[in-house]
């Protein structure tokens, strides 16, 4: 083997007749392959530096004879980049293939077999599928696992052929092999399969979960993940095969490896929906709490892929963190992300005990030169308020003090957040409309003057000056946004149904009913001036009621999130799902979807609200059109002979072939390859024209889920959790 760093001279571009005649060259004087060699390590190079190398593939092919290791694993990774680009060349190799496959050395099998796999063109699938059959029987460790995984690759590339020649068959038994690294991989191949739409269904029963959890110790960190990953697909049927899988795995949260540590978690939740002895679910979320705090001295991306799983597990389990909000408080030199998902934790963790400790904290943050920040920080204060009303006086204040530092956006978002403070608590802090009303020239953008413009208008009949305040804000009407449009109607209604017998109130509500109706081009503004104009002309008491209609109070609960969702986003913490806080399916073509199994262990509230995943429906693999198509001039000589021509010409075509169902793999049990289980096919469907990528705009730091909104809408309905899952 070469000295590091002494490679690096090969990395330079070479031209093809060079190498080739090197090649040639080397094959006479050259007992002990060094200028084969070299040559060989110069053409990976331009492999890797992006050099199409493809011309040489008979004269490096020709190299395969050599009995010297590096050379043979140089000339495979030649193949594994060319290969599928040669299908009428690659027959050259096939006898190497076959001879590999059965050299003395264990590392040559296993070379021969996986370089195979990463060619799916038939007649190489068609000579890999005997030797892989021996390969996963072989007596050596390391070609049983490389064979493992290369039956994931045959079954990507023809899954009929894997399922017929009974693969999937060996890799479950593989599972129960001595090796550790060898179940990891035959866990992994099998978790892959079973993860595609078409695949076999991958569960366990308990038996074999045991035996998974016996090689767990064994295994590297990778097989470590793949198999605790695995631990999913079984669904405990007594709540005593939960708690006793729980205490097995727990230890795991002391590994040094942030995936392992996350997947246990993951895990550990899962099994807590199964669990019935509340100390020791209580034990398992205490001892949670470490190992995510720990994560967070890690570098800002794994800092920020830790918090993100932190917001979904807080949400489900609050337990887990509820004493360690001063973790989450911003440094200095944290990014913006980081920050913000702190930030989102900070306030999710706040309670009656430490909200005076967070409001400080969040005052700091609002003098901070970071305006997106900022901004967050005082929309926070105001969160704060809604969620801890003990902490609503103290909140108030801080957001006053604020405003009189008369920074722009400052004083915008501290307006936007006592909007919702008043629905929130209305009748105790109307006292400081007049600060709120003294800035009104601050204001430019459309949310705040929406909020200011609500505010006059609810409140039109304690401010004096209502109406010239109204007339100021209305000299930009028709320039204005919709949504302050929309606030300014309201509020010139509600000061005229306030104040019926002023002149100057009649006048305003006048004049931007006939701009609403006669004036503006939008539709739902132009419908909500003729409604209004209606009601105050035909019934002024009637347009009262419904006007200033008693507003239900708003909150932000800290369990927005839609309960049988949130249980579903568990299932992929540690995943990119979980940063996105959006089920794979959403966002990933053809991913398989995952949802809590209900079982006689289930805990009620948890089968309360489950969300069952819909059956895939594949679609047929040919495409029928009724009736006869347009004759092609290269098949009018073909006519006479197509079998089903008469049947074509009458409209008739064969049904499309059925979708292939998917079978069930249950541990120890036996494969039926023939049968159907759309019920438990676990992939969500999918329309033919959505955009798997179009709900990706709010994955960075869009904290939407909780905005105020009011409590009478139905907090555990769908309709809450579009931007997150649906």
């Amino acid at each position: 083997m070469s000295q590091p760093g002494q490679d690096a001279k090969f990395f330079q571009r070479g031209k093809i007749e060079e190498f080739r005649a090197d090649l040639q060259a080397a094959e006479t004087k050259d007992k002990k392959f060094v200028k084969r060699k070299t040559v060989l390590k110069k053409i990976v190079a331009n492999i890797t530096m992006g050099n199409d190398m493809s011309p040489l593939f008979t004269d490096v092919v020709q190299c395969l004879g050599t009995p010297l290791l590096e050379i043979k694993k140089m000339v495979y990774l030649f193949l594994v980049s060319y290969g599928r680009s040669r299908p009428d060349q690659i027959h050259l190799v096939i006898p190497n293939f076959l001879q590999d496959c059965n050299d003395r050395n264990p590392l040559i099998r296993a070379l021969a077999i996986r370089t195979m796999s990463y060619i799916p063109i038939p007649v190489v699938t068609e000579a890999l599928s005997d030797n892989l059959r021996h390969c996963l029987k072989d007596r050596d460790a390391y070609v049983r696992k490389t064979a493992a995984i290369c039956v994931a690759k045959l079954y990507s590339a023809d899954p009929r052929k894997a399922e017929k020649g009974g693969f999937v068959e060996m890799l479950r038994d593989l599972m129960l092999d001595s090796n550790a690294t060898v179940v990891a991989n035959a866990v992994a191949a099998l978790s892959e399969i079973g993860d595609r739409q078409d695949g076999v269904i991958f569960k366990l029963n308990l038996t074999t979960a045991n035996k998974l959890l016996a090689a767990l110790g064994e295994s590297s960190e990778w097989g470590q993940i793949y198999i605790l990953d695995s631990l999913l697909r079984y669904v405990p049927q007594r709540h005593a095969d939960a708690e006793t899988m729980a205490e097995r795995i727990i230890v795991q949260l002391q590994h040094a490896n942030s995936a392992v540590v996350l997947t246990t978690i993951k895990v550990l939740l899962y099994l807590m929906n199964y669990m019935e002895n509340r100390r020791l679910i209580d034990y398992c979320c205490k001892k949670m709490g470490p190992p995510l705090v720990t994560l967070l001295s890690s570098g800002p991306e794994v800092q920020y892929v830790a918090l993100r799983n932190i917001l979904l597990i807080i949400q489900r389990r609050p337990a887990v963190l509820k004493n360690d909000v001063r973790v989450f408080f911003c440094k200095y030199n944290d990014p913006i992300y980081v920050k913000l998902a702190k930030l989102e934790i900070m306030y999710r963790l706040a309670r009656a005990e430490n909200a005076n400790e967070v409001l400080a904290e969040l005052q700091e943050y609002a003098s901070e030169v970071d305006i997106d920040f900022v901004r967050k920080a005082v929309r926070s204060i105001g969160r704060l308020a809604i969620k801890v009303e003990a902490a609503a006086d103290n909140c108030i204040q801080t957001l006053l003090n604020l405003i009189e530092t008369k920074v722009t956006y400052v004083v915008q978002e501290a307006i936007i957040v006592i909007k919702d403070i008043f629905r929130r608590y209305p009748g105790q802090y109307e006292g400081i409309i007049p600060t709120l009303c003294a800035n009104l020239d601050a204001l430019d953008e459309p949310e705040s003057k929406a909020a200011i413009v609500w505010i006059i208008g609810q409140y039109a009949n304690r401010i004096d000056n209502a109406e010239e305040l109204l007339d100021d804000l209305l000299y930009t009407f028709l320039e204005e946004s919709v949504e302050v449009q929309l606030a300014l109607l309201t509020a010139a209604v509600k000061l005229f149904i306030y104040k019926p017998s002023s002149e100057k109130a009649k006048e305003l509500v006048s004049k931007i009913l006939k701009w609403a109706t006669e004036e503006v081009d939008n539709p739902d503004l132009r419908d909500r001036g003729f409604m209004y104009w209606r009601m105050v002309a035909i019934n002024p008491t009637a347009a009262g009621e419904i006007v200033l209609a008693e507003k239900p109070p708003i909150t932000t609960d800290s369990d927005r999130m839609d309960r049988g969702a949130l249980d579903q986003l568990l299932l992929h913490t540690g995943t990119l799902g979980s940063i996105y806080h959006k089920n794979p399916e959403t966002f990933i073509r053809n991913a398989a979807g995952k949802a809590l199994a209900d079982s006689p262990a289930l805990n009620p509230h948890s089968r309360a609200v489950l969300i069952p995943l819909t059956p895939v429906q594949l679609p047929p693999t040919a495409v029928q059109v009724p009736g006869p198509g347009p004759v092609e001039s290269h098949a009018k000589n073909e006519t006479s002979e197509a079998p089903d021509a008469d049947a074509e010409d009458n409209g008739e075509t064969a049904p499309p072939p059925p979708p292939v169902a998917k079978t069930e793999l249950e541990g120890e049990q036996e494969v039926d390859l023939e049968s159907d289980q759309e019920e438990d096919a676990p992939a969500r469907k999918r329309t033919a024209g959505s955009d798997p990528y179009s709900n990706l705009d709010g994955a960075f730091g869009n904290y939407l889920a909780d905005e105020p909104r009011p409590m009478g809408t139905n907090s555990a309905g769908r309709n809450e959790v579009d931007d997150l899952l649906f």
